[in-house]
């Protein structure tokens, strides 16, 4: 390192506080050069950078009122000073700009100086980032006989290095939040298509008039009610309606009132201040300052305590209200969207829920039907566990058999979807082979009518409701060719036309 002035030096620690945000780095070029500009009594100054796209050297920030026409100017590897530091990544020196071939004078710096007669010396220094040669630095002095250039070729070195580091500090950052963004819109995308309509499974007509309700609702600001027995997608249904709604982007903040303990919902749902109560010792956000500009689900909403309900109203009302200790109001743009398995109606009439918060909350009512109500949509729901929980537990399962299908569809599913759901993922776990049989559901929906499997059952009976459950799944395997089906089961043309006979199965059902 040169031995230093001690004004050089304070200059070069100036240097590095406006190059320390490299966040913005065309401001911190601009005073970059208003440092050297004014320390070392330069006339101009000039940072480039190549264009990795066009292969040419771009200007990045340049002193005073040549601003403008710089924006335009473009050098080729090789062309002028500029051009040729970059390319060979040595500094060049110039006493008499005016006698140099290689300064080109494009911002016309010497018709300028002609008229004091005046001339100019010229220095440029490579900016390497990564031991490669990305940039050049040249600042232009007044002439004069006893500078010494070669020290200012050192300092300027030294003042292109920092600025080389600030610039690979910024590319970094702005890979990582290009990243970060890119990741970002990833799983917002991935979020919008895992709680799009179309993951609503089901064709009934009760569900046609649930995605009817959905996108009608959407679009709005709309205070949504859901209503609906436990376990059929409530919250799914929330989540279709956030992620095709304008607030998609925005957060979507779900809170189970239910799940939280009277003494903490009320701080969950609004913050606290420092000191509101013991162990408060920092302020706290709540779920609906969470859920700013996007959509708060409030799930169970009919447990909510009467001392929430009464501060929950006001929100509505007035959309604002204090954090806990506070006295500061906070105002608040979110969407509410409500879920219960309660029957509201009959709460009010028990006083357990205020008259007024339900209609504030009943603006926009939507009905999700039990799987009981819509038995046309267990077999694609079922097929849908099937395909989602063979391929999370690497399962080489790729179907349900009849006899399995028809105990799914006489049962009365008191837990609706989720209790599907379980069974079919217990299924594929203790599935053998590729085909989920009756045996591999739960026993809640082994019963005597479905199973065939009363008290005192014979151990011939038990083997012959087996026989015909495989003959029936060959059978539906080959379309209703026996040959093909007989095949499959490893047995003969003969003795399967004997076996159907016997169980009285018709093949014929499953030709195309």
């Amino acid at each position: 390192m040169p031995s230093l002035h001690p004004n050089e030096l304070t200059m070069l620690l100036e240097l590095s506080e406006a190059l320390g945000s490299p966040l913005n780095l065309r401001a911190s070029f601009a005073r970059a050069l208003e440092i050297l500009e004014t320390d070392l009594k330069a006339v101009f100054g000039m940072i480039t950078f190549l264009d990795a796209a066009t292969a040419e050297l771009k200007v990045e920030a340049v002193t005073g009122r040549h601003g403008a026409a710089a924006e335009k100017l473009r050098y080729r590897l090789g062309e002028g000073i500029t051009g040729r530091v970059v390319k060979t990544g040595k500094p060049i020196a110039v006493p008499h700009a005016s006698q140099e071939p290689l300064f080109l004078d494009q911002l016309g710096l010497l018709r300028v100086r002609r008229k004091s007669k005046a001339d100019l010396s010229y220095i440029s220094v490579p900016i390497r980032i990564d031991g490669r040669n990305a940039g050049a630095l040249g600042v232009a002095f007044v002439y004069e006989k006893d500078r010494d250039l070669g020290h200012l070729v050192k300092v300027l070195g030294i003042a292109a290095s920092m600025l080389g580091q600030a610039t690979r500090v910024h590319r970094l950052l702005q890979a990582e939040r290009d990243g970060l963004m890119e990741e970002n819109r990833q799983l917002k995308e991935e979020l919008r298509e895992r709680y799009g309509v179309h993951n609503l499974i089901g064709t009934s007509h009760p569900m046609q008039k649930v995605y009817e309700q959905v996108a009608q609702a959407a679009p709005a600001n709309t205070t949504v009610l859901i209503r609906g027995e436990s376990g059929t997608g409530k919250e799914l249904v929330a989540h279709a309606i956030h992620y095709n709604s304008p607030r998609s982007g925005k957060p979507f903040v779900k809170v189970n009132c239910a799940a939280l303990p009277e003494s903490l919902i009320e701080s969950e749902l609004f913050g606290y201040e420092p000191g509101a109560f013991t162990g408060a010792d920092k302020q706290k956000k709540g779920r609906f300052e969470l859920a700013h500009g996007g959509t708060l689900f409030l799930d169970e909403v009919g447990d909510l305590p009467a001392a929430t309900q009464v501060k929950l109203l006001r929100v509505l009302q007035e959309r604002e209200f204090e954090r806990l200790g506070g006295v500061k109001p906070v105002r608040v743009d979110v969407r509410l969207i409500t879920a219960t398995n309660i029957d509201l109606e009959e709460a009010l009439k028990k006083g357990s829920f205020r008259e007024d918060l339900y209609y504030r909350l009943n603006v926009f009512g939507l009905f999700v039907p039990p799987l009981r109500e819509r038995r046309s949509d267990i077999l694609l729901l079922a097929d849908h566990f099937v395909e989602k929980y063979a391929a999370a537990h690497a399962r080489s399962v790729r179907r349900i058999s009849t006899s399995a299908i028809d105990m799914l569809m006489s049962y009365h599913w008191p837990g609706n979807v989720r209790e599907l759901e379980n069974c079919i993922e217990r299924a594929v776990l203790i599935c053998e082979g590729g085909v989920i049989h009756a045996h591999h559901l739960p026993p809640t929906l082994q019963t005597a009518e479905v199973s065939n499997t009363l008290p005192g059952q014979s151990l011939a009976d038990a083997i012959s409701g087996f026989e015909k459950d495989l003959i029936l799944d060959g059978l539906k395997i080959a379309r209703g060719n026996r040959a093909k089906a007989a095949r499959l089961l490893r047995t003969t043309e003969r003795i399967l036309n004997y076996k159907v006979g016997k169980h009285g199965i018709d093949s014929n059902r499953f030709r195309p």
